[in-house]
């Protein structure tokens, strides 16, 4: 295999403490002609093997480890860290098979979806063996087709063009789907992220076993997942969210196949805080997408989780519950947990602390790697 080397000034650099990734800065000198997508050898300034990477020069990240040993980037090793992979999750038919840099395979991810696997390529060397992938999960799994979301704008950042495509070439229909006992009519090639919220399938269940009796209000309702497990666990009343017209159409049409007495509605949550000031509930779930994008935003989002928190815990009665989260990759646990505690206080209640929540095992957190944890929050009752 080829070798590249970290420049002298270099002592900075977060892989020197383990972290999978190197700027282009960061390099004594540029990628090798001919090397972009492919598996090179890294090594620190003075020469100690620090483990093998795939590179791109396009990227701002040049170098992104899949293995600490000296390995080529192969079918071989494609198979195998693929299979060690799905080994680490359950049997479960719906599921997340693969998570990037978190399973070694950076740039990768794969969920599963009964009989279809949803996957993504984020980096050129994966997008280079995106069919060989894509067979190699048919294997491993049974599966019988792929459905390439390949229109993530992170593709941009290595130079990739967006697509949605499957292996074999056919349309994919939508269908209906059961997840954890309700089904949900599923559109995999157009909806958001790879089709369904796989990372919040355990708080889905967790916070219905508090909905009995209760009146939810389910906010960024998307498919009404929150919303329909509390139903089904004897929420007293129902109440959807979200801005997404095509959403709320699909979370009516959950309800309605699935006998459940929940309704949802178009609109921006903002707005209906302000306009309901007098109505009052006994759960609220706050599940939006991600207010900071990058470092640069983290402060004005911030600001906007803090408002939305504040306007749920006064539409609370005592003794209410609070679901809460964020998926901003740039906003730590501890400034969310922060920014709970500052809105309790403006609001003059106390937050008593139920759980803390962050992603399940099928999406692993890699100590040391930040990137690789993005999702966190809290549930909380409200005095």
């Amino acid at each position: 295999m080829l070798e590249i080397s970290l420049a002298k000034d270099a002592r900075r650099a977060r892989v020197l403490n383990g972290h999978p990734w190197v700027f282009a800065g960061e390099l004594a000198s540029p990628l090798p002609a001919g090397t972009d997508g492919e598996g090179l050898v890294l090594r620190d300034a003075r020469g100690r093997f620090l483990g093998s990477g795939i590179c791109n020069s396009t990227s701002k990240i040049v170098w992104r480890r899949y293995s600490r040993n000296q390995r080529a980037f192969d079918s071989a090793f494609l198979s195998e860290a693929i299979a060690r992979s799905i080994a680490r999750r359950g049997k479960e038919s719906v599921r997340r098979l693969v998570w990037s840099e978190a399973d070694d395979l950076p740039g990768l991810i794969a969920d599963q979806f009964n009989d279809v696997i949803v996957m993504q390529t984020l980096t050129l060397a994966m997008d280079k063996r995106a069919d060989e992938i894509a067979r190699i999960l048919i294997e491993q799994t049974g599966a019988s087709e792929v459905l390439f979301r390949n229109d993530a704008p992170g593709r941009k950042y290595e130079g990739l063009a967006l697509e949605i495509r499957t292996l074999s070439g056919k349309p994919l229909e939508a269908r209906w789907m059961d997840i954890d006992g309700i089904e949900y009519y599923l559109d995999l090639a157009s909806a958001q992220k790879t089709g369904y919220y796989l990372d919040q399938r355990e708080q889905h269940r967790f916070v219905a076993t508090l909905a009995k009796g209760r009146r939810v209000l389910d906010g960024f309702c998307n498919q009404g997942s929150f919303g329909l497990q509390c139903a089904k666990n004897g929420a007293k009343e129902v109440l959807g969210i979200d801005a997404s017209e095509l959403a709320v159409e699909q979370a009516n049409a959950n309800a309605e196949r699935n006998h459940l007495s929940a309704k949802f509605e178009v609109g921006n949550l903002f707005d209906f805080f302000t306009a309901k000031r007098e109505e009052r509930f006994d759960l609220i779930v706050l599940d939006p997408p991600s207010f900071a994008r990058n470092k640069s935003s983290v402060d004005g989002a911030l600001r906007g989780y803090k408002e939305l928190n504040l306007r749920a815990i006064r539409m609370l009665n005592p003794g209410g519950i609070l679901a809460t989260y964020s998926c901003s990759k740039s906003v730590s646990r501890e400034m969310y947990m922060e920014v709970l505690a500052d809105a309790a206080a403006d609001a003059n209640r106390k937050l008593r602390l139920i759980a803390q929540t962050g992603q399940p095992l099928d999406h692993p957190v890699i100590l040391g790697v930040p990137e690789t944890e993005y999702l966190k929050g809290a549930v909380v009752e409200v005095e």
